[in-house]
């Protein structure tokens, strides 16, 4: 890994192992965000499009953010203002740690309590892997199912019931 010559020559691994949630201690230590030389900051922003892009990357989310934001967001596509990667990421960064929330809009079928764990895992993964910040937690919540019929026009209305 060129440019990270502190994780290279503590010998700590380059990646957690399968199922661990956090940094090691070496590798926090090794992280080099704040060192004698210097102090390395990563902003907020970063962070959550780094969570924002690691979430999206999982099978079964379909979008990002709860309903006001998700209609806010096709507002402004329809302007031609592109889409962010961090509509419903919101997270917390200090000098060694780091939290996210993260509203989700899962596909039907898919079994939630997999799919928020999965998300979980490798939003923790990336943000440690490239930002060497602990992620203490990372919050999902569901805000929406999007169903399959939904695609094929707009949103589903039911039929009336009395006419």
């Amino acid at each position: 890994m060129q440019g990270v010559p502190a994780q290279r020559e503590s010998g700590a691994e380059q990646s957690p192992a399968p199922g661990q949630g956090t940094l090691t201690r070496d590798r926090r230590a090794a992280s080099g965000l704040v060192t004698d030389q210097g102090r390395t900051t990563i902003a907020g922003e970063a962070v959550a499009k780094i969570a924002g892009v690691a979430a999206r990357e999982i099978s079964g989310v379909h979008d990002f953010g709860t309903g006001t934001a998700r209609a806010f967001g096709a507002l402004k596509g329809r302007l031609g203002v592109a889409d962010s990667v961090t509509q419903g990421v919101a997270v917390e960064v200090g000098e060694r740690q780091a939290a996210a929330d993260i509203a989700l809009v899962v596909d039907y079928g898919v079994a939630i309590p997999d799919l928020a764990a999965a998300v979980r895992r490798n939003v923790i993964s990336a943000v440690e892997h490239m930002c060497g910040l602990e992620v203490t937690e990372v919050n999902i919540a569901v805000d929406d199912v999007h169903l399959p019929q939904e695609d094929e026009g707009g949103e589903t209305q039911a039929a009336p019931r009395v006419e």
